[in-house]
């Protein structure tokens, strides 16, 4: 039968290899059944909390057993996922439930009294609490009603078959992966069930996965690089293992404990673990390493390769609108290394000029997708939605008589194309940063300094760096009081996940503006690159 729903990659892998690892955490590893049986017991519990088509799940947790099953449980309810980063601080996660008004919380103790003031008032009927601590009442703020109480997951998810329903397809709403945009804050992008399983059968295949793989998981769940290793992994009835990384080393040592072939980063991770000491069996073992989020510099990209010489490199582009777009394969890395490939498969990707044609190779155009891993759009903005998924004026997908229109992902890249094909990354067309492999808006920098109340004019940019990708350097002049460097930092590291936090911050006596009243950015930037 096809695969229709997200939750079949489990169930299918389940009925061919019922004893398989499946996914381990830490000393726990389930096999391919009972990962089943756990995933369809969530999906019962959700619904008999009222979950029903088209509701959202939000899950804030540390990757580990429960948020996979909370996340394809919540495809058997025909609930859609929310995964959020769980390095989110309490005004960002604030935001996300506010945008997608989720019926249920799935979270930790820890989290949860985090989230004491962000929960009231607001759409959540349930919160499950994972964790050996049980719930503790919520108290309730001066003003506001109470906020839902908690109830423990153990208490909750019962073993039991999910009730009747199923009668979804594949194009329905699976997941909200919120990622920032050039302005404002982060916004949804919907991906259908078709989109992820698409996209699962597009990266196995060309990455090779199958069920003798062990890959290990290290990006965050909420990106969708993070979440295609648990999707290609079930797909290909492969052994997923858990890890929340805080140390390099721990990466090397769990690819040695547990044999691991596949291991996907972003660059500045990358740097980091060429910086530790590797094990023989845990260079042995892997088969292929990939790239994402971020162009991969060349010393790193050498020193990768003489520590894994028989392991296949790959180096991907993605975004979140098109869940995966590019790939390098491997036979074209020495010719082309700073090149991001070509379309994965079922993809077409092309080079556009602004009213819609083709570039000619060598000429610089806006990168655009097409095919069926074009995302539903953003959830709740149709205005951003128009912006960025329109159809094509010309060429495959166009409208003619007999049909509507395709609508691609208009990426906002810039990229050229060689003679052969292959795409190469300019730059960006808006003023999103990339840090880290996580895309920061500036306006959420901005918004940061100005809520500190110690700051006037706030201009957040993004500096070319060769761990980072690029940095964050926050220019700000002062509110009537002497302002410093230090102290801004120190109050904005309290509302900020780590890596939005300015990696530099520069106290000037005014900023620079243009013709037309705006921050003069390309003035700035340029001044700080040269």
């Amino acid at each position: 039968m096809p695969r229709t729903r997200l939750h079949h990659l489990i169930e299918y892998s389940a009925a061919a290899t019922p004893g398989a690892a499946a996914l381990t955490y830490q000393e726990e590893t389930l096999d391919y059944a009972a990962l089943w049986r756990r995933v369809a017991a969530v999906g019962a519990a959700l619904t008999r909390l009222g979950v029903r088509r088209g509701d959202r799940v939000a899950i804030f947790a540390e990757k580990r057993l429960e948020t996979v099953l909370a996340l394809f449980g919540t495809s058997v309810a025909e609930g859609l996922f929310v995964p959020i980063n769980p390095v989110l601080r309490a005004p960002q996660v604030g935001h996300i439930l506010t945008d997608c008004t989720p019926r249920v919380l799935i979270t930790t103790a820890e989290r949860l009294a985090s989230l004491r003031s962000v929960l009231a008032d607001g759409s959540i009927e349930h919160v499950l609490v994972i964790g050996d601590h049980g719930p503790s009442q919520t108290e309730r703020e001066p003003g506001r009603s109470r906020p839902p109480e908690p109830h423990a997951w153990a208490d909750t998810v019962i073993m039991a078959e999910p009730e009747p329903g199923g009668h979804g397809v594949d194009a329905d709403p699976a997941a909200i992966l919120y990622t920032s945009g050039s302005t404002g804050r982060p916004k949804g992008v919907v991906l259908s069930h078709r989109n992820l399983i698409v996209g699962a059968e597009s990266v196995a295949g060309y990455l090779g996965n199958d069920h003798s793989d062990v890959i290990l998981s290290v990006l965050p769940l909420s990106f969708d690089a993070g979440f295609s290793q648990l999707t290609t992994g079930f797909l290909s009835g492969a052994h997923v293992v858990l890890l929340n990384y805080l140390l390099p080393a721990d990466v090397p040592r769990l690819c040695a404990r547990h044999g691991v072939t596949g291991l996907t980063c972003v660059p500045p991770l990358w740097l980091q673990l060429t910086a530790v000491d590797w094990p023989d069996p845990a260079r042995r073992s892997l088969r292929y390493f990939a790239n994402t989020g971020g162009r991969m510099p060349r010393p790193t990209l050498d020193r990768l390769r003489a520590l894994f010489p028989d392991a296949l490199p790959y180096l991907m582009y993605g975004l979140t609108e098109a869940f995966r777009s590019t790939f390098l394969d491997p036979a074209q890395v020495d010719l082309r290394p700073d090149s991001i490939g070509k379309a994965i498969p079922n993809a077409e990707i092309l080079v556009l000029r602004p009213d819609g044609t083709r570039c000619e190779p060598g000429e610089e155009g806006e990168l655009v997708h097409r095919g069926p891993l074009v995302s539903l759009g953003y959830w709740n903005d149709p205005v951003r939605t128009g912006e960025r998924f329109r159809p094509l004026p010309t060429g495959p997908g166009a409208a003619v008589a007999w049909r509507q229109p395709e609508l691609a992902v208009w990426s906002g890249d810039r990229v050229v194309s060689d003679p052969e094909g292959y795409l190469y990354f300019v730059g960006r067309a808006d003023e999103m940063i990339k840090t880290s492999g996580y895309r920061v808006s500036p306006t959420e920098i901005e918004e940061a300094a100005y809520a500190t109340g110690m700051v006037r004019d706030a201009v957040a940019l993004g500096v070319a760096d060769e761990r980072l990708g690029q940095r964050i350097v926050l220019l700000a002049t002062e509110n009537g009081h002497p302002l410093t460097a230090k102290a801004l930092l120190t109050a904005m590291r309290r509302d900020l996940p780590h890596f939005q936090v300015p990696s530099q911050v520069i106290v000037a006596d005014e900023i620079p503006r243009s013709a037309n009243g705006k921050y003069d950015r390309a003035r700035l930037r340029a001044e700080l690159e040269s």
